[in-house]
């Protein structure tokens, strides 16, 4: 789909019909998962990036065949849910001990010549809490509400459903504020000169965790909650 300065669509959105633009948003510093609900333009503005640039790159992509393998806008919600949990849930499962351990090391170690590290340290340690309940309440609530309301049309699942998702909207909110946080206090995860071994796996890790949180929180807030929103209506 061609896009230009007068489309409609939001910028998740644009990643969900097309999952490459994502690249394309992220290397021009725009939040396409919690600030998914903006335009093209006013995401332009707030970072003062030429909007017609922005639009070139995502036409360019109309033009080359989109790989079925990203296709989530148009996978079932209960494999969508599932492919959730199987990739991004035990990605974040797998990782977030380490971090949690080299935040802390790193801070202990260089945060009196960096003291952004104790607030790094902070910052991911309330990621930690945040995200540990939060899969564990999808896994166990949201998900399984979603499967039954498309099996069984439930009342009872709807009403989950609705409250779920507008309590986990928030705690979406707040774990991406705290990663772009991080982001910015560290400089885009820039290593300084005195940095060791553990300072650098540290802060590849958080780029990366940063990274699939990103996907993980687009999938979620773009496709995965308007769907299933629209299985209460």
């Amino acid at each position: 789909m061609q896009t230009d300065l007068t489309d409609k669509r939001s910028i998740g959105q644009i990643v969900a019909d097309d999952f490459r633009a994502a690249a394309i948003f992220k290397q021009a510093g725009i939040d396409f998962c919690c600030g998914g609900n903006k335009s093209i333009t006013e995401a332009c503005q707030e970072k003062r990036l030429n909007p017609r640039h922005l639009v070139e790159q995502l036409n360019e992509l109309a033009i080359t065949s989109a790989s079925a393998t990203h296709d989530f806008k148009n996978w079932n919600l209960g494999f969508l849910a599932d492919y959730i949990v199987n990739t991004h849930h035990q990605y974040v499962q797998n990782n977030l001990p380490d971090l949690l351990f080299y935040t802390q090391k790193i801070a202990a170690v260089h945060g009196d010549n960096h003291p952004e590290l104790r607030v790094v340290e902070d910052l991911f340690c309330k990621i930690n809490q945040e995200l540990t309940q939060h899969l564990k309440q999808e896994e166990e609530l949201l998900f399984p509400a979603i499967k039954e309301a498309l099996a069984s049309n439930s009342a009872e699942a709807k009403a989950i459903i609705i409250s779920e998702i507008s309590r986990m909207t928030g705690e979406h909110e707040f774990a991406g504020s705290a990663m772009d946080k991080i982001n910015e206090i560290t400089q885009g995860y820039s290593l300084p000169q005195d940095a060791c071994n553990t300072y650098r796996v540290a802060f590849k890790q958080l780029e990366a965790f940063e990274d699939d949180l990103h996907v993980h929180v687009h999938l979620e807030n773009n496709i995965l909650f308007p769907k299933a929103l629209n299985l209460t209506k």
